[in-house]
């Protein structure tokens, strides 16, 4: 199972591992990571579930689609070169390991 570090505002890492297929998002919220609250449930529909993607792992991620680039415009932190909904990170052996780092507030 691929593993996903999310780190928090104070630098606190909490390691997780999900099955392939598992979005970010839905790893996140079946472990109780408290930073991501994701309102939409992942339908795409609003931005709280917003993180930072390691640069390492940014070119291994497909490109951020029409629909995910609308909404990165509302989210409620700075949006970076470097930000994605974890909604549309699906976990892969890829991406074993992956860093996200999580914003200051989601909404």
């Amino acid at each position: 199972m691929p593993k996903i570090v999310f780190v928090a505002v104070d630098g606190a890492e909490r390691a997780i591992e999900a099955p392939e297929g598992t979005s970010a998002m839905h790893a996140a919220l079946t472990n109780a990571v408290d930073a991501i609250e994701a309102e939409c449930g992942g339908s795409l529909a609003c931005g709280t579930c917003h993180v930072y993607v390691d640069r390492a792992f940014l070119s291994k991620l497909p490109a951020i689609s029409p629909p995910e680039a609308e909404m990165l415009k509302f989210v409620a932190a700075e949006r970076r070169d470097n930000s994605r909904l974890s909604c549309q990170i699906v976990l892969t052996a890829a991406l074993d390991g992956i860093v996200v780092r999580l914003p200051d507030r989601q909404s």
